[in-house]
């Protein structure tokens, strides 16, 4: 059984995919972090990175309408984010991370390349998706788990994960 607390928790984590404030999820909130993360590096959307950017995106937003788009309008709302989306994803977080694994990568190669950025980077791109920046430069540290200054996807692909679908 979900805790009250912890459906009040995901649902707020609602609000980080739901990038134009509308109420719901849809492929527009995905290009508008597309959009957001190429403007705050300075990359062209036609450019090799760009388009894996987007391809990234496309790819995390119909593996999240797979699992979560109950009533197949093309639109999480957050009932369906909050009851479907969560539950499949808690009961296999590793489902999650494959699904958001192609957009991290892409976001990472953008801000550094190789599948890692530096820390101020990864906390930029935070920024850029709507993360405050006294919070975006913490996270974006914690995220460096081995101090090097350096964050790469196998540091942030399962703290994504966790983040959506451990109840701490």
């Amino acid at each position: 059984m979900v805790s009250s607390e912890y459906e009040h928790r995901i649902a707020a984590r609602f609000a980080t995919f739901d990038q134009d404030g509308n109420g719901w999820i849809d492929r527009e909130d995905f290009s508008a972090a597309v959009k957001a993360l190429l403007g705050e590096f300075g990359t062209a959307a036609r450019s090799e990175r760009g388009q894996n950017l987007y391809a990234g995106a496309e790819a995390f937003w119909q593996g999240m309408a797979g699992i979560a788009d109950r009533d197949g309008d093309q639109r999480i709302t957050r009932e369906e984010f909050v009851t479907g989306a969560v539950k499949r994803l808690r009961d296999n977080p590793e489902r999650f991370a494959e699904i958001a694994r192609p957009f991290l990568h892409a976001a990472l190669d953008l801000a550094g390349g190789g599948g890692r950025a530096a820390v101020s980077d990864v906390a930029r791109g935070l920024t850029a998706l709507g993360v405050p920046g006294d919070t975006a430069r913490p996270v974006a540290t914690a995220l460096d788990a081995d101090g090097d200054g350096e964050v790469g996807e196998a540091d942030v692909v399962p703290a994504f994960a966790r983040y959506f679908t451990v109840p701490e």
